[in-house]
């Protein structure tokens, strides 16, 4: 799963269309994110409302657990998935890009909170330039050895 907006989002759904395993999620209203309406071929559901909050409350919510990729300290969206996944009780794992990520301890992960849907979050590509590109490479990493 995964909300749709540049940056990690997109990685994450690129990543597992060209791998062919399922994909989906919640995206605002008028499938909004930053570059303009998010192409069709991302087969992402639109929410009520077009607030991304929403979005990211309803990913985080129908996942099993949430993967979040970040390039440096947290921030904006990226800081509220972690929040939302707090309040709810949902597991989720925060890995941090720019530092030596290690695919093994993401499917430690994986395997030990038994996740069979997982919601991939991030910063958009605005925010931190070159993060589609990190979370891209890494995700073909974790998938690879899945």
């Amino acid at each position: 799963m995964s909300g749709g907006q540049t940056g990690v989002d997109r990685a994450a759904l690129d990543v597992a269309l060209e791998r062919g395993l399922r994909c989906g999620g919640w995206c605002p209203r008028g499938r909004l994110a930053e570059d303009g309406p998010l192409p069709e071929r991302y087969p992402l559901q639109e929410t009520p409302s077009a607030e991304y909050s929403q979005r990211t409350e309803w990913n985080v919510r129908d996942s099993d657990a949430t993967l979040v990729l970040t390039w440096g300290p947290p921030s904006g969206g990226t800081s509220y998935t972690i929040d939302r996944a707090r309040s709810l009780g949902r597991p989720h794992l925060v890995v941090d890009l720019g530092g030596a990520p290690r695919r093994e301890a993401v499917l430690a992960w994986l395997r030990a909170e038994d996740v069979r849907v997982l919601n991939v979050a991030g910063p958009r590509e605005s925010g931190r330039s070159g993060v589609y590109a990190k979370a891209r490479r890494f995700l073909e990493a974790v998938f690879t050895s899945a």
